[in-house]
């Protein structure tokens, strides 16, 4: 895939890993909308990258099938679509005010995966009508994991479990496409520089950054990007999970 020739709907685009995704594409002439509920910040970086940009919540599926199609529409089809939309929390499965809240890991579990199954079902229905490039590929969908998935921490259980999903979905849902010539990949990045992490604090985040093995630094969100444009321009990277992430392993 060439990634000037890409058209690609980035969710959670409105920030963090979505928005170095959504910038990195631009810079290389790709056709990208964003896809995010935050829509005054949405739009504001649809306007400065020249990207589009669509409100939705990746929960609903008749949101989810409005901003596909209107992405579809504006880019003359879809041919890429990256997942970064998520919600993360904190909570023991038994803690000082009695036993983990159900809707907060029914929550958890509904925006982190369902919402990226939603929007991967029905972005391969857009992908499966496309005409097949050079390598015979017509679409591809890279998800977002974490390296919770494989040693969650303490606390982490809802978030665990949803990005857990994510990894295990991967090559079910490679198998599934290939007819329709679909790759499928996950990254599960580590601890990266974003907004949600920098509002926890420097000393927080330089805890977290003296336990990654090298570099023993925050990830930053450029390098995520850098590995999704890597991911959408080699044709033989398919129903693998890449963790980015310097060594780290939780403990």
């Amino acid at each position: 895939m060439q990634i000037s020739e890409t058209k690609a709907i980035v969710t959670g685009g409105a920030s963090g890993l979505g928005a170095a995704v959504a910038r990195a594409l631009c810079a290389e002439e790709a056709a990208v909308t964003i896809l995010d509920r935050d829509t005054d910040q949405g739009m504001a970086l649809a306007s400065e990258i020249g990207a589009g940009f669509q409100p939705v919540d990746v929960t609903e599926e008749s949101s989810v099938e409005q901003a596909i199609g209107e992405a579809a529409a504006q880019m003359g089809g879809i041919t890429a679509c990256i997942n970064c939309a998520g919600v993360v929390i904190a909570e023991r499965t038994l803690g000082r005010n009695g036993p983990h809240a159900l809707e907060t890991f029914r929550r958890t579990v509904e925006v982190n995966l369902i919402g990226s199954f939603n929007v991967l079902r029905l972005a391969a229905e857009e992908m499966a009508r496309n005409a097949p490039d050079g390598d015979g590929c017509r679409g591809v969908i890279v998800n977002t994991a974490s390296v919770a998935a494989f040693d969650g921490q303490k606390g982490q259980a809802a978030y665990a479990a949803s990005k857990g999903g994510i990894a295990a979905m991967t090559l079910p849902l490679a198998r599934d496409l290939a007819s329709q010539n679909i790759r499928v990949m996950a990254i599960a990045p580590g601890v990266f520089r974003t907004p949600m992490l920098e509002s926890l604090g420097q000393e927080v985040m330089d805890g977290l950054a003296a336990d990654v093995t090298a570099p023993q630094r925050l990830g930053e969100p450029q390098e995520f990007a850098a590995l999704v444009l890597h991911i959408l321009g080699n044709c033989y990277l398919n129903g693998e999970v890449i963790r980015l992430d310097g060594a780290l392993r939780m403990r």
